[in-house]
């Protein structure tokens, strides 16, 4: 049989793909990882979503990455509606850091009935929703509380008995805000310090400072403010130097993002934590393929796999 140049085409193209191994960018069962974020305004995130890329990267014969984050911290139905859009891509996992602890879940359980695992990072997912879904999903990340605690321990060492302070809460119905909360009202019971006033300034530097400037006019004598993350930390130094008050009240923050160092080393901000944000959604991932490759249900995952975070201050190395 007499060869044509297309069958000839044909057959090199075949043999071409043949000398791939599986693992090549030409295999189609490479797992499709789906990141879904809250705010990439939020410097945090954006580093979140770079170790991720960075990650997949270095990987990339293993899975692809689709990787996107809202632009409000508080638009729950942008996050939704972008986790379904994901789920439409025919995407193997799903790792979410939730706007809200309670409004993701049912979107979560729709995702995870089309046989799609699903990992929790960021913010944990409201235990009484999980349940009443009857769903299991990890929360891969560190334990907030206790993250806060440090933070609010070290600000406790400047302070004295019955001095005031102000707490600045992320978006209150979430997790994560209110574990800092938490951790930082323990910090305060312990050394005897009043707690005026719990606001939320909804993770953002602008509604931080407007909160910040709330409770230093209220309370002229406050001695400290102590912010959720260091978005509204930074907020909370702007309002300070409004009020003249720099060196007189104390701030302290969570995250450790790039724009806080600078304000460490200066004084402006006394502590915050680092919860090693470029690895946050490395860990989901790393997770997430793992219980894939070993063919783990979504039933049989563990409820937490603990990351690590710790306190941050002027004289870290």
């Amino acid at each position: 049989m007499k060869l044509t140049r297309r069958s000839i085409q044909i057959a090199a193209a075949v043999a071409l793909l043949g000398a791939f191994p599986a693992t090549s960018a030409f295999a189609q069962d490479k797992p499709k990882v789906a990141l879904v974020m809250k705010s990439l305004a939020n410097e945090f995130f954006r580093t979140m979503e770079d170790g991720a890329k960075a990650h997949q990267k270095a990987h990339a014969s293993q899975y692809t990455l689709i990787a996107n984050g809202i632009k409000d911290e508080t638009d729950t139905a942008a996050q939704i509606k972008m986790v379904e859009q994901m789920v439409a891509q025919k995407i193997n996992a799903l790792v979410i850091a939730p706007a809200d602890s309670k409004a993701l879940v049912p979107v979560v359980k729709a995702a995870i009935d089309k046989g799609i695992l699903v990992v929790n990072i960021d913010n944990q997912l409201d235990a009484a929703a999980l349940k009443e879904k009857n769903i299991t999903v990890p929360f891969v990340g560190p334990d907030n509380r206790a993250g806060a605690r440090l933070v609010g321990d070290e600000l406790a060492r400047t302070l004295k008995a019955g001095d005031k302070v102000g707490i600045i809460e992320g978006v209150s119905t979430t997790f994560n805000a209110q574990q800092r909360t938490l951790g930082f009202q323990d910090a305060m019971k312990a050394a005897g310090v009043t707690v005026v006033g719990v606001q939320s300034g909804q993770w953002e530097i602008d509604k931080g400072n407007t909160v910040a400037a709330g409770m230093l006019r209220e309370h002229p004598d406050l001695k400290a403010l102590l912010a959720g993350n260091d978005s509204m930390a930074l907020g909370a130094v702007a309002a300070v130097k409004a009020a003249g008050k720099t060196g007189k009240v104390q701030v302290v923050g969570y995250d450790n993002i790039g724009a806080i160092k600078p304000m460490l080393a200066d004084g402006r901000v006394l502590a915050t934590a680092d919860q090693f944000a470029a690895k946050q959604a490395v860990f989901g991932i790393e997770t997430a393929l793992t219980a894939l490759a070993d063919k783990t249900p979504q039933a049989s995952m563990p409820a937490v796999i603990k990351t690590d975070v710790v306190l941050v201050t002027k004289t870290s190395k």
